[in-house]
């Protein structure tokens, strides 16, 4: 089912909450920043929580996000249907 999400986003059948989006580019970024706010060059190991910490509140939203997109395929939003919006109200085209 992860795979049916993965395209029904990316097809614009499903759309993302806007703090999904956030948080998605807030933890690649926070990644690939150079500051930290535990640095792993002091603490080794144990620098790498805070990173960890962000990108598990990321999975959290997207399997909420996910839940959401089930819940309403098997509703047969899915299957050629209008596109489900963040509020889980049906769009028109």
């Amino acid at each position: 089912m992860w795979w049916r999400f993965l395209k029904a986003v990316r097809s614009g059948e499903h759309r993302l909450a806007p703090m999904t989006w956030v948080a998605a580019a807030g933890a690649v970024l926070y990644t690939l920043w150079p500051l930290d706010l535990i640095p792993e060059m002091v603490l080794g190991p144990l620098g790498l929580v805070d990173d960890a910490g962000l990108w598990g509140i990321l999975l959290v939203l997207v399997t909420r996000e996910k839940q959401r997109f089930e819940a309403a395929y098997r509703a047969g939003h899915g299957r050629g249907q209008a596109p489900i919006d963040v509020e889980g109200t049906v769009r028109r085209s």
